[in-house]
């Protein structure tokens, strides 16, 4: 299992960390106890060895200087990363059967494997360049670099693991992939972890008010987030008035007091865009959760929004929706697929603020429909077990072996 550029154990929220990195941690866990040994190699400033789980261990490899590097430098290193994930390999005499790689850069390093061991790589991206650079609000493209990096991961790759059809399609029409080569198999959830708890419980635990209504937003805070449109649409919940309900904004992500240091960051922009709009007071910065946090906040809350202007999938959403949880999601990528509009939340067009605070308004004035928005959400999220998505991973590893 290659992530080159992030570790799956990092802090969730960061610059670089969100669903990707759940996601291989999770499927790596759930292939070991399906019975296989899975390596995850990551590059790190030094050499480390921590276990993900039982059969799975994460393999931090050094690669370029011992510092943190900006992630549009790495594709610098790649060349010293592979030399040195086959020299381990060598050293230990380790075998593999399959590669699987996540994002561009670690389809890069997958490609020379591949062609070192003969051996089928899968290649799953998650995000796609040319599916942000479609999206003109964001106002900043992907590198050149980068599309390129994506056409050469996709020559070499056997399979590709697309989150939704909407990915399946993206690769097709965009990326000229057969549909042959692409398998559609969703990320999962933990229903153990992730599972319904009461909210006035989930609320003390956090040391919340009981009679707020609690808005939450879970992810990387960054422009495609489209954390602007939930900030204008607090404000236009807050200017209906007296009448209106007393409500809270938590925006869980990002290292609070690093990026305040960063002027003309994301997160300075945001609280700047709060300040001018007069609902600083509403809007709650809170840094990155650890995933043993996350369930009390969403159990805490009424409602997660994901504003967003691309998802591949969406797993915060469906953390929230195991949790019980509604969700008023753009209606892009996979949130398109996973939140039934009307059943267990509400689908808004991207960047219209004005939709997202009716649709808020609409869910935080009628208890009985947040109710049984909850309620089917939960129903919802259990088809998207881990146990169930790894299985189908695993059938799809089968096939590569065989065909190989």
């Amino acid at each position: 299992m290659l992530s080159y550029h992030t570790s799956p154990l990092a802090a969730l929220g960061g610059k670089h960390s969100g669903g990707m990195n759940v996601y291989v941690r999770e499927l790596s866990a759930q292939l070991a106890r399906l019975g296989h040994e899975v390596d995850v190699f990551t590059r790190g400033t030094t050499f480390a060895e921590q276990a993900i789980a039982p059969g799975a261990r994460l393999l931090s490899l050094p690669a370029g200087p011992s510092r943190e590097v900006e992630k549009n430098q790495l594709t610098v290193y790649i060349p010293e990363f592979v030399e040195n994930l086959l020299a381990f390999a060598r050293e230990h005499g380790q075998g593999y059967d399959l590669v699987h790689a996540h994002y561009w850069m670690s389809g890069l390093v997958g490609a020379e494997l591949k062609a070192a061991w003969g051996v089928p790589m899968a290649l799953m991206f998650h995000t796609l360049g040319l599916v942000k650079n479609r999206i003109a609000a964001l106002g900043e493209r992907e590198s050149d670099e980068r599309i390129r990096g994506e056409r050469r991961a996709l020559a070499a790759a056997d399979q590709v693991v697309a989150a939704t059809p909407a990915e399946q399609a993206d690769l097709q029409w965009l990326y000229e992939v057969r549909s042959s080569q692409i398998g559609v198999i969703p990320p999962g959830v933990d229903l153990q972890h992730f599972q319904p708890m009461e909210k006035a419980e989930a609320r003390r635990r956090l040391g919340v008010a009981e009679d707020e209504a609690l808005l939450l937003f879970v992810g990387r805070i960054e422009a495609l987030k489209g954390i602007d449109t939930l900030i204008r649409a607090a404000h236009l919940l807050a200017a209906d008035g007296p009448g209106s309900t007393h409500f809270r904004v938590l925006i869980v992500g990002g290292d609070v007091e690093e990026d305040l240091e960063l002027m003309g960051s994301e997160m300075s922009r945001l609280r700047n865009l709060a300040r001018e709009l007069g609902v600083q007071d509403q809007i709650e910065f809170l840094g990155s959760r650890s995933q043993e946090e996350l369930p009390a906040y969403y159990a805490a809350a009424d409602v997660l929004v994901m504003p967003s202007y691309s998802e591949s999938f969406g797993m915060v959403a469906l953390e929230a929706m195991a949790c019980g949880r509604p969700v008023v999601a753009s209606r892009v990528g996979g949130l398109a697929y996973l939140v039934r509009d009307g059943v267990t939340g509400f689908h808004v067009q991207e960047g219209n603020s004005m939709e997202l605070a009716g649709r808020l308004a609409e869910l935080l004035n009628e208890p009985p429909l947040l109710a049984r928005m909850g309620a089917a959400a939960r129903q919802e999220a259990v088809d998207y077990s881990w146990q169930e998505m790894a299985a189908r991973v695993e059938e799809l590893y089968s096939r590569m072996v065989r065909s190989k």
